[in-house]
Parts: C-alpha cells; sequence; structure tokens
C-alpha cells in the first residue's frame, strides 16, 4: 500500500514537471514569434542623414532654377485592377556635371491621389561633379500606391548640364524577377 502510495505521488509529481516543462516551452516559443514579428523599420522613412549633406546657396550666386517630375511606383496591377504587386523603387538623383557642384532644393514624394506623403530634407543638399546619392521606397511601403511620383526643385550655374532623375523599380518574387526604369522630366 505504502509503495503504491509512493509510485502515485512520484507519478503525479513526474505529471506535474511535465506540464510545467511543456508550459515553459510554449512561453518561449510564444516570445521568440512575437519578437521575430517586430515591426521592422522602413528605410524610406528613414533616410540618409541629409544633413551630412547640407548646403548654404549665397543667393548672388546665378544659378538656374528648375523642377522636374519623376513618376515611381511602388506597386503595379497584376493579373486585374484588384491585385496589386508591390516593388521595390530606388530614386537615383544624379549630378551629371563633371566640374559644377549641384543643388537640390526639394525631394517630395506624392501618392497616386497627388498628396504629399513626405519631403525628404528641409534644407538645400548638394551633389558633388559627378556624384549620386539615392532615395530607397521599401517593397512593404506601399503609401504611393499605383501612380506616386516625386518633385525635385533643384539650382545649377549657368551652363550646366541639368541633373538626372531616375526611377529603377524592381521585385523578385517567387522565381521571376521583374525591373524597368522611369526618367524624369522638366516641368520649369
Amino acid at each position: 500500500m505504502i509503495i503504491e502510495r509512493t509510485m502515485g505521488r512520484e507519478a503525479k509529481n513526474f505529471k506535474l514537471r511535465q506540464s510545467e516543462t511543456i508550459t515553459i516551452v510554449l512561453l518561449i516559443i510564444a516570445i521568440l514569434i512575437i519578437s521575430c514579428n517586430e515591426n521592422k523599420e522602413v528605410s524610406s522613412m528613414n533616410p540618409e542623414n541629409w544633413s551630412k549633406r547640407s548646403a548654404v546657396i549665397n543667393t548672388e550666386d546665378s544659378l538656374e532654377f528648375g523642377k522636374s517630375y519623376l513618376s515611381i511606383y511602388s506597386q503595379i496591377y497584376s493579373l486585374s485592377e484588384h491585385k496589386t504587386h508591390n516593388l521595390t523603387a530606388m530614386v537615383s538623383l544624379r549630378n551629371t556635371s563633371d566640374s559644377d557642384t549641384i543643388y537640390i532644393l526639394k525631394a517630395e514624394y506624392y501618392d497616386t491621389h497627388g498628396k504629399s506623403i513626405r519631403k525628404y530634407f528641409d534644407n538645400p543638399i548638394f551633389l558633388a561633379p559627378m556624384e549620386t546619392t539615392e532615395i530607397i521606397i521599401d517593397e512593404i511601403d506601399t503609401s504611393g500606391g499605383t501612380g506616386s511620383n516625386f518633385i525635385f526643385e533643384w539650382n545649377i550655374p549657368q551652363n550646366s548640364p541639368e541633373p538626372l532623375f531616375e526611377g529603377i523599380m524592381s521585385s523578385t518574387m517567387s522565381q521571376q524577377g521583374l525591373s524597368f526604369t522611369t526618367h524624369a522630366v522638366r516641368v520649369k
């Protein structure tokens, strides 16, 4: 009788320890799952440190003003108007002069409906001769929609070539890759 009671207690203790172990393992798994699903930073919301490129423009300099429009696609339609496919967009800002520094006064991102999503810097920035910088719109950033665009305002020295603004959209979903480019047009 005493042996049966001892064995009964040991079985209950074993089941209790087994239950505690399962609970601890499930808790650890839950914590790991939750930590893996934390919100990831969208790089297009946290662009390069533009303050390092900040420039003060002398108003006495005879600089030519320009404004350019660039279409960007953070999404495209797939199969029908009811299904979209997300894209990563790289916006390339290029100084095509091999001798003059140019100034970008504004880089503003708009959505399909013409609503401003974000401005990338508050003060003019410079691009040294032949220099390029980029703005990346992450694939998970769909705020622009299927008809997003940029407006760039810039100053260049007289007789200097205009800056070049390009969009490179890409995606590698499943076993297929997709990429295409857009080029800005001067609007002013």
